[in-house]
C-alpha cells in the first residue's frame, strides 16, 4: 500500500509517487484530515488545506491510480469530515476528471450524523462520554453546529467489495481506510491496523521527516516500511517512535472494534532503508462503538498583534498587563458592554505565551516581547469594540518610569484589527454504541 502524505494537500515529491507506484501498490490513498487544527474547520464546513494543494495532491493520485487499475481511498474528505467537506472533495474529483479525461466507479461515505438520530441512541442508553466530558444529552446535540461520527474499516471494504476505484470517505479513523483493504486481502487485523498507523501520516516513520510518499508491504506475520523518495530512509527508531504517535497510551491503541497491542513489537533493519515489524497483536471488543466528533458555536473572535522592546515596560510587564486589562473592563462597561458579554486573552510570547501558567520559566531573557490581544464576544460588534479598546490601552496607556510619550507598542499590520469571524469549540467527544459497523456510514456510489 502506497500512502502519499500525512494529510492530502500536504504534498509530496512527484518523484516519490513514480517511484512508488513502480513497486506496484494495490491500493494508494491519503488521510484527508484531522482534530489536530482545532474545532474551526468543522464547525465552519470549510478545509484547513488550500483547494490549490488538495488539487494538486489528487489530480497526481487519480491520474496513477487509474492508470494502475487500482483502488484510490481518501479518509477525512476535506479536512474534518463533515459533509461540506465530503462534498467539495468530490466536486473536486469530478473537476479532475473531465480536465483529465478519466473515468472510475466513486464512492462516498457519509459520515455526518443526523440530530435525531442521536438523541434516540442517548435515549436507549448507547453512548459514553470521553476526555473527561460529561455524559450526552439532548441538548449538547442540539447546539452542535456539526457532528461526524468516525468510522472504522468495515464501510471502505464494503465500498471495495462494491467495484469503487475512487473512495472518498468523511470523518474515518485515520488507520482505518489502509486497514480495510489489507484484511480484504487476508491480511490478519493486527498487521492491517499497525500498516494503517504507519501509512496514516505518509513519510513520518522516516528521516529526514517531511510530508512525502510511505511504501508498506504487508504479511502475515510482518510488515516491511520502506519510502520510495531515495532521500528518506525508515530506521528501527524513526519506526518505532512513529507508533507512540496521537496516543493517550505508548502501547495500546483503541479503535473501532478493538485495541492494537504494541508492547512486544520488533523493529528490523532489514537494509539501510527499509524496517521489518512484527509482534503486534489484536483484541477485538466486546462492544464495538465509533467515537462521535461535534462542536458548537461559541462566539465570535477578534485579534490584534503587536510588540514590544521597552526594557522599562518589560520590567513590569506583569503589572502593566494586570492594569490593561481594569481599564479595558472599565472603558467596556462605560460603553454598556457588560463584562459577561465578552472574553479577553493576551497571550505574551517571549515570557509564557506557549505554556501559559505551565511556563516553568519564569525568568524573562528576551529583549522583546509579542503579544497576541484575543477578544471573543458574544457578537463580532462586541468583540471587535473590546479590541479597539485593548488595542488603544496597550499602546497608549502610562507606567512608572515611562520615558517613550508616544507609542508603546509596535503594529505590524494595518489593520491592526483582525477580525476573525465566528469560532467553535469541541462540545462532543463521546462513543456510541451502532446496530452495526455500518449504519451510520451510508454509501453513495456514481460513475464520473
Amino acid at each position: 500500500m502506497l500512502s502519499t502524505s500525512g494529510i492530502l494537500g500536504y504534498g509530496y515529491a512527484e518523484e516519490s509517487l513514480k517511484i512508488g507506484m513502480s513497486w506496484e501498490p494495490h491500493v494508494i490513498g491519503c488521510d484527508g484530515g484531522s482534530t489536530d487544527p482545532g474545532p474551526y474547520y468543522l464547525g465552519a464546513g470549510k478545509s484547513f488545506c488550500s483547494r490549490l494543494s488538495v488539487k494538486r495532491d489528487l489530480r497526481l493520485m487519480l491520474i496513477a491510480a487509474v492508470a494502475a487499475k487500482i483502488p484510490c481511498i481518501i479518509g477525512t474528505s476535506g479536512g474534518a469530515g463533515g459533509e461540506p467537506h465530503l462534498q467539495d472533495t468530490a466536486a473536486l474529483v469530478r473537476e479532475i476528471a473531465r480536465e483529465e479525461k478519466l473515468s472510475f466507479k466513486m464512492a462516498l461515505i457519509h459520515s455526518e450524523q443526523s440530530k435525531p438520530s442521536l438523541i434516540e441512541r442517548i435515549d436507549a442508553g448507547k453512548t459514553r462520554p470521553l476526555a473527561k466530558m460529561a455524559p450526552l444529552d439532548a441538548a449538547t446535540v442540539e447546539r452542535a453546529e456539526r457532528i461526524v461520527g468516525m468510522m472504522g474499516p468495515e464501510p471502505f471494504a464494503r465500498a471495495l467489495d462494491e467495484g469503487a476505484q475512487v473512495i472518498l470517505a468523511g470523518r474515518s479513523s485515520d488507520p482505518a481506510q489502509w486497514a480495510a483493504p489489507a484484511m480484504r486481502a487476508g491480511i490478519p487485523p493486527a498487521m492491517a491496523w499497525y500498516a494503517g498507523k504507519m501509512l496514516e501520516c505518509g513519510a513520518e516513520p522516516t528521516v529526514p521527516k517531511e510530508p512525502d510518499n510511505i511504501f508498506l508491504r504487508c504479511f502475515d506475520d510482518h510488515l516491511i516500511c520502506e519510502p520510495p523518495n531515495p532521500i528518506r530512509r525508515s530506521t528501527p527508531l524513526a519506526v518505532a517512535n512513529f507508533a507512540l504517535h496521537e496516543n493517550s497510551s505508548p502501547i495500546h491503541h483503541i479503535e473501532p472494534g478493538g485495541m492494537l497491542d504494541t508492547e512486544h513489537c520488533l523493529f528490523e533493519a532489514i537494509s539501510d532503508r527499509a524496517v521489518r515489524i512484527s509482534g503486534m497483536t489484536w483484541t477485538p471488543a466486546e462492544t464495538y462503538t465509533i467515537k462521535l466528533e461535534g462542536v458548537e458555536h461559541s462566539g465570535f473572535r477578534a485579534i490584534s498583534i503587536c510588540g514590544t522592546r521597552d526594557p522599562v515596560l518589560i520590567g513590569q510587564i506583569d503589572s502593566y498587563l494586570a492594569t490593561h486589562r481594569e481599564k479595558v473592563a472599565a472603558k467596556a462597561a462605560s460603553f454598556g458592554v457588560p463584562a459577561s458579554d465578552y472574553v479577553m486573552t493576551i497571550r505574551t510570547y517571549g515570557k509564557d505565551g506557549v505554556m501559559a501558567g505551565w511556563e516553568p520559566e519564569k525568568e524573562i531573557r528576551s529583549h522583546e516581547l509579542g503579544f497576541v490581544i484575543e477578544v471573543v464576544g458574544k457578537t463580532q460588534d462586541v468583540a471587535n469594540a473590546v479590541l479597539a479598546m485593548a488595542r488603544t490601552s496597550m499602546l497608549h496607556a502610562d507606567f512608572p518610569g515611562r520615558l517613550c510619550k508616544e507609542g508603546n507598542m509596535a503594529f505590524p499590520f494595518s489593520p491592526s484589527d483582525i477580525e476573525m469571524g465566528a469560532m467553535y469549540r469541541f462540545s462532543i467527544f463521546h462513543v456510541v454504541a451502532p446496530k452495526d459497523p455500518y449504519e451510520m456510514f451510508p454509501i453513495e456510489y456514481e460513475t464520473v
